[in-house]
């Protein structure tokens, strides 16, 4: 299972921290992204649709149950389906974020055809679960942007089962999501790659590498 397993209020008051974080570093333009924490009492805790992330307040954060339904009467994020899945095949996952960073989405946009992006030899990987050394590489899977959440949802879903599996996949044209077994580390996962993207298209002169 994922490590802790935190409250209502505790999700509320991490999401809250996070969405401002993450409005400073330009990763949360107008209303874009999205955040949840699986609760210790088995509801998933989600931002609300609509809210802009560097001004949430603990009311913007409502409750669905697992497979992603409304339980207080508020309409939650469109892309909940994709937090739902990861949270149903994954127990260890205790927290989802979703960046919408300009570099992410310019890497992902520069391949258009590209099924995921290989970064190798950073030492910043070792960042990521599981990773000790720079000497190894990470492919970050890359699926194609829908509105139709659930197809996006069967296309990550197998690729998410690779071993070692991915601590994070790209929406083309869209953004990153990533996760951790809680909040600190699905912070850490988001920040460590948003990072790695700047550097390889500093690297590259704006210009990604495919897998």
């Amino acid at each position: 299972m994922a490590a802790h397993l935190p409250t209502l209020a505790e999700a509320r008051s991490a999401i809250v921290a996070v969405g401002r974080a993450f409005d400073a570093r330009g990763w949360a333009p107008a209303t874009s992204g999205n955040y949840s924490v699986r609760l210790d009492d088995g509801r998933i805790a989600i931002t609300i649709s609509g809210r802009h992330k560097g001004r949430l307040s603990e009311d913007d954060v409502m409750t669905v149950d697992a497979a992603g339904r409304a339980l207080d009467g508020q309409r939650p994020s469109a892309e909940t389906p994709l937090h739902a899945m990861l949270y149903a095949g994954h127990p260890t996952i205790g927290a989802v974020l979703h960046s919408h960073s300009a570099a992410a989405v310019a890497l992902t946009r520069a391949y258009p055809t590209a099924p995921g992006w290989t970064v190798s030899g950073h030492e910043l990987l070792k960042a990521l679960p599981g990773i000790t050394t720079h000497d190894t590489s990470v492919t970050i899977p890359i699926v194609d942007n829908s509105q139709d959440m659930g197809q996006i949802a069967a296309t990550i879903r197998p690729r998410l089962l690779a071993l070692p599996p991915p601590p994070a996949y790209l929406i083309r044209g869209h953004g990153l999501y990533g996760w951790g077994r809680d909040v600190a580390e699905a912070e850490r996962v988001i920040e460590a790659i948003e990072w790695l993207i700047a550097a390889e298209l500093a690297e590259r002169g704006f210009a990604g590498r495919p897998a």
